[in-house]
């Protein structure tokens, strides 16, 4: 990073109030916005903004991390989907806790006041973002994105309220929420609703936990990826770190070319 592109994104953040983010996996630096909006029951959420182009037509993705993480889960992702042509949210859910030195500051607002933070409970906090951003940020096509339990809750949204997405990316989904009470076919059920283009993928061995889901999603829309080496649970899969993330990131390209042509 050179220290004059470092001290640019300061200057900038000071006169915008834009956080400035450094990933040793991030080329360039990247500014984002750390926004705040309620969920259903009135909860804070805390989300990070990564706006690249100011046109509300420009399609916008809305990320969401993995069981016991945070929005920090995007930090190098969500950059690489703004050079895609996205622009991008990613939040707290109230299920959560830490992620590359970013705290989920839903979860701990959501504990302060001792709500729920169980997977079910985040589902309010999904369906709060995808509302803010169509009211603020999106005219055009808003796209779901989640990892591990989140991308579970995605595909559920997306199959019940079919209304407010245009697509859905899921990391490694699967049916997590029998602890909560739910029937053992909760998202598989939902699935069957799925009119959006859906994309599904995960670590190698994981596939078994969502190949019944993926089978449920009716029409020819939807797209999957199996990798033929161990691969990575959730998102993370994506990060620079991991020798085939190439191979995740083409799948994923290739699948959200339709959203920005």
């Amino acid at each position: 990073m050179r220290s004059g592109a470092l001290l640019a994104c300061l200057m900038i953040g000071l006169l915008t109030n834009l956080s400035c983010s450094q990933d040793s996996n991030v080329e360039e630096q990247t500014a984002f916005e750390t926004q705040e909006f309620a969920s259903g029951d009135n909860l804070t959420i805390t989300a990070d903004l990564y706006i690249a182009n100011e046109n509300k037509g420009t399609p916008f993705i809305i990320l969401c991390h993995q069981a016991g993480w945070s929005r920090g889960e995007y930090r190098e992702i969500a950059p690489k989907l703004n050079e895609l042509g996205f622009n991008c949210m990613a939040i707290d859910q109230r299920s959560g806790g830490a992620i590359n030195d970013v705290k989920n500051e839903t979860h701990l607002k959501a504990k302060a006041a001792n709500k729920g933070t169980d997977y079910v409970d985040a589902e309010q906090d999904i369906l709060a973002a995808i509302k803010w951003v169509r009211a603020n940020q999106a005219q055009g096509k808003v796209i779901l994105w989640g990892s591990s339990y989140s991308s579970a809750l995605a595909l559920r949204i997306g199959g019940e309220h079919p209304d407010l997405l245009d697509g859905i990316l899921a990391f490694a989904p699967g049916e997590y929420f029998g602890r909560s009470g739910k029937p053992n076919n909760w998202i598989t059920t939902s699935a069957k609703k799925i009119a959006d283009p859906a994309f599904i993928t995960s670590a190698k061995n994981e596939f078994s936990k969502w190949k019944g889901i993926y089978e449920a999603i009716p029409g020819d829309t939807k797209a999957k990826f199996v990798p033929k080496t161990k691969g990575n649970h959730g998102s993370r899969a994506l990060w620079e770190k991991f020798d085939d993330h190439t191979d995740y990131w083409n799948s994923v390209q290739a699948f959200l070319g339709q959203f920005t042509q």
